[in-house]
């Protein structure tokens, strides 16, 4: 018997007493929105927040027990027709303000709180007490037989520690086998070694660093607000190359010596190597890690260990926010304006956002650090609601390198070639003085469209309608959509012409192949998300980057996140016009902040610096301002546009997105939805239209905008609509996107 659980957050009064047995509503990490009621046993304790194993159908499944349903009285339902608690895990209860988070965050979304919670429940290894480890140490006589492998495992155990038996192969670099031999020989025991520790505790004086007057200003502002507690937001806001990182760190210092938690997010896991560095200048140890690339054992092991509050620590992806903190008393989110942190699959959630949310639900500081803000955030603290702190310059010596158009209408680079004759010059300039130079285009691969000379044929993805990359540092074609990849032929697979293919477009090989001809003798190096060895090998190439092992990088946006490289004076962009040339409403403040963050990498540890942005729009608005240094201008003048538009964040944006295995079926529940929109003077609903990329992974998608002032309650107008629309069937999806960020 299931039993809803409707409103998110009003204390539940008393239950009268009742002579059956004790029922308490479960939520499941499934995606429904519902709690279910089960019965316990007697003498088994829970309390809210408790995680449990319940029957579920014919499944025995996670879940946690949820707060009380408001204003109900005793549950009128025979003992015949409940299901009993099966089990209750030996971990910490979720917190109130955790089980209020999720709550709300699925309200917000419109997401099934299930959904929310399997977020939490990520790692369910950590719900266990982690088993000790076999080891071995030495315990008798050498063998009768010493080999070279075996006098290495004893060298390395002659000073008495205890090893496990793996990391003592791999040590020694020899097989298990040599290990299991020498415990048949007796010269090793096994032992039994306790499991791996969380991190150390930062110690918040390890090594103060020094800061300009500006960032103290700023960093004893955020000490005062950790240490008074109670929620605040605030925006560190400072130029690139202006100490944002060792300002913030004074906040976690604070929080560090009161006792609390503190949670940093990151955009990108590649950042996280240079960071990790910094931190242990700043504090002495590692922070707790939380992305893709953590092991399932490390993954549960600080799970468990941000649930005792035995970890204080932690640095993650935006998925670390869903951690069940103990006692979190402080959550910085840094390059706060990164698009990474909305999740537009699944669980859809901004990071951002909903760091504030879960600071204002715990009652403690959030702390958002950029140099180039989102818009929400900006008008939020022009208009008091966020603080902001503000970090003028750089730190040290270092300059803003100096910004200049080149006008590819009068600077035309050579036939087929993509870089401007003044820009080959700049970089042939800086290399010869001994620095770098780095080549931004925001486009992966070699091309982006391959045709044939001949027939015209277009190689197409057979599950998007979208063209395929061509990649030649791999030699194939590939949709960056779905992924659906395949060989570059030698023919045309329409009209079978040999050596017929063309490339059209620069992507970042084709940059990166027409560097090699000009510069033959420079070292080069490409950053790309989807080349080969993944994170482990980006992470590689940028401590090469930043120890000055190449003359020449050539990347995508990942070069934009953060990064600090000590020799790189000069930036080109390939193309400043690239983010400018679709629909997205946020087109213009997307393109200034990856512009402004990827020539923000130039110059940070002083010296002359300077960035080329190839156009053919040198007049337009978001590179004037650019060029001119005027970010502020640029902010004002977007503010007073999107007033004008009524758009965020001065209106509310809601997506829906209906997609089939047909166009047919797909486009007719879009009209569908449509006609079933309640009719709301304050509510405008467009579409449907069919999506920019309208096949997907196979599905064929229309999209529905409804737009709508500021305080108006959305959430409720598409609750309202959505339950009083036809229901969908035979395969056909709805997706509503609260606040989206895309609009392909």
């Amino acid at each position: 018997m299931a039993t809803p659980i409707d409103d998110l957050f009003a204390e539940s009064p008393p239950r009268p007493a009742a002579s059956g047995p004790r029922v308490v509503p479960v939520l499941t990490p499934v995606a429904l929105d519902t709690a279910y009621s089960y019965r316990v046993a007697h003498g088994r304790a829970v309390e809210p927040g408790s995680i449990v194993v319940v029957p579920l159908g014919p499944r025995k499944v996670l879940g946690v027990v949820w707060d009380e349903e408001p204003g109900g009285g005793p549950l009128k339902i025979g003992d015949n027709r409940l299901r009993e608690i099966e089990s209750v895990h030996d971990v910490p209860p979720l917190t109130t303000a955790m089980r209020r988070f999720v709550d709300w965050v699925g309200r917000y979304y419109l997401m099934p709180r299930g959904m929310m919670l399997r977020m939490v429940l990520r790692a369910p290894e950590a719900l266990e007490p982690e088993p000790p480890i076999r080891g071995v140490r030495l315990a008798g006589p050498p063998p009768e037989r010493m080999t070279t492998a075996r006098r290495r495992v004893i060298e390395i155990l002659e000073g008495g520690f205890a090893w496990s038996r793996t990391g003592l192969a791999a040590s020694a670099g020899v097989s298990a086998g040599v290990v299991d031999g020498l415990i048949a020989q007796g010269t090793l025991e096994e032992v039994w070694l306790e499991p791996g520790r969380a991190p150390a505790v930062p110690d918040p004086h390890h090594h103060r660093l020094e800061l300009n007057p500006d960032q103290s200003a700023a960093a004893e502002a955020l000490r005062v607000s950790v240490a008074s507690g109670g929620f605040r937001v605030d925006l560190l806001d400072g130029v690139t190359g202006s100490g944002k990182t060792e300002v913030y760190f004074e906040a976690v210092a604070a929080a560090v010596e009161k006792g609390r938690q503190a949670l940093i997010l990151l955009p990108e896991i590649a950042l996280t190597a240079e960071f990790l560095d910094r931190f242990v200048t700043r504090f002495g140890v590692k922070p707790g890690e939380w992305h893709s690339e953590v092991s399932p054992k490390n993954r549960a092991r600080l799970w468990r260990g941000v649930a005792t509050g035995e970890v204080r620590v932690v640095v993650g992806a935006r998925s670390s926010l869903w951690l069940p903190f103990r006692d979190l008393g402080l959550v910085i989110v840094d390059e706060e304006h990164d698009g990474a942190y909305k999740q537009e699959e699944g669980a859809v959630y901004h990071a951002r956002d909903m760091a504030v949310v879960r600071g204002r639900l715990g009652g403690f500081p959030v702390v958002l650090a950029s140099a180039t803000p989102s818009l929400e955030t900006w008008v939020n603290a022009e208009q008091g609601r966020y603080r902001r702190l503000a970090l003028p310059a750089r730190a040290g010596r270092a300059k803003l390198p100096e910004v200049r158009t080149l006008d590819l209408r009068r600077h035309l680079p050579a036939p087929g070639k993509f870089l401007a004759p003044p820009l080959v010059s700049a970089i042939r300039d800086t290399i010869a003085a001994g620095s770098q130079a780095l080549l931004f285009l925001n486009r992966r691969g070699y091309a982006p469209l391959t045709l044939c000379r001949t027939c015209g044929h277009r190689f197409e993805c057979p599950n998007c309608s979208t063209w395929l990359v061509e990649h030649r540092f791999r030699g194939v074609l590939t949709c960056h959509h779905c992924g659906h990849t395949v060989r570059r032929p030698e023919a045309c697979p329409s009209c079978g012409e040999i050596d017929a293919l063309v490339a059209c477009g620069p992507g970042i090989e084709r940059i990166a192949e027409e560097a090699a001809d000009l510069f033959p003798d420079a070292r080069r190096l490409v950053l790309s998300s989807d080349l080969p060895g993944g994170t482990a090998r980006m992470k590689l190439e940028l401590a090469a980057v930043a120890a000055g092992e190449c003359d020449i990088v050539i990347g995508t946006q990942i070069l934009a996140k953060g990064h600090n490289f000590p020799l790189l004076a000069l930036v080109g962009v390939v193309d400043a016009d690239l983010g400018l040339a679709h629909g997205d409403p946020r087109a213009a403040e997307k393109t200034f902040q990856l512009i402004q963050q990827v020539t923000g990498r130039a110059g940070r540890t002083g010296g002359e610096a300077r960035a080329f942005l190839q156009t053919r729009a040198p007049d337009h608005p978001v590179l004037r301002a650019i060029v001119a240094g005027d970010r502020d201008g640029f902010y004002e003048a977007e503010v007073e546009e999107r007033r004008r538009s009524g758009m965020p964040p001065f209106g509310r944006l809601a997506g829906i997105v209906v997609s089939a295995d047909a166009r047919e079926p797909a486009f007719a529940h879009a009209r569908a939805l449509a006609a079933a929109a309640p009719r709301h003077d304050e509510v405008t609903v467009l579409g449907p239209a069919e999506a920019p990329i309208a096949v997907v992974r196979g599905r064929h998608r229309f999209r529905l905008l409804v737009r709508t002032p500021r305080p108006f309650d959305i959430q409720a107008y598409l609750s309202r609509w959505l339950t009083a629309a036809p229901r969908a069937a035979g395969g056909t999806r709805i997706q509503v996107d609260v606040d989206p960020q895309s609009f392909f």
